[in-house]
């Protein structure tokens, strides 16, 4: 008979012998529990910084000298995604202008972006 109620592994289900506080049997099951309770935020979290990321390089790539005009569908097809920007910028005028890191761009008339590079 135990005095003690007995624990198991959170994520084994193995009866965990040693401190009273004590939540897994090994490094391994914590190490996988943790892993497995994070997955999802941690993939949510890549999933949007790749989306930055290859947001930041096609407008690096389609704005070689710091400062031009393109068409929405140029930017599109290159698989950019409006929906991801890691600022805004308002100017004193009240122009809006979206950044990725140090790359921006403005929306003009007709489906063109202003496409802009903001120096540190």
């Amino acid at each position: 008979m135990h005095t003690m109620e007995e624990k198991t592994c959170l994520e084994c289900g193995t009866i965990i012998k040693g401190r009273s506080d004590k939540k897994f049997c090994s490094d391994l099951c914590r190490n996988s529990y943790y892993n497995r309770m994070n997955s999802d935020t941690i993939n949510l979290v890549r999933n949007v910084n790749n989306i930055l990321r290859k947001n930041r390089r096609i407008l690096e790539n389609s704005n070689p000298h710091g400062k031009t005009k393109v068409h929405k569908d140029q930017l599109l097809a290159k698989g950019f995604n409006f929906k991801y920007f890691t600022n805004i910028y308002e100017t004193k005028a009240g122009t809006i202008y979206y950044f990725c890191y140090e790359h921006g761009y403005l929306p003009l008339e007709n489906d063109f972006y202003a496409l802009v590079r903001r120096d540190n």
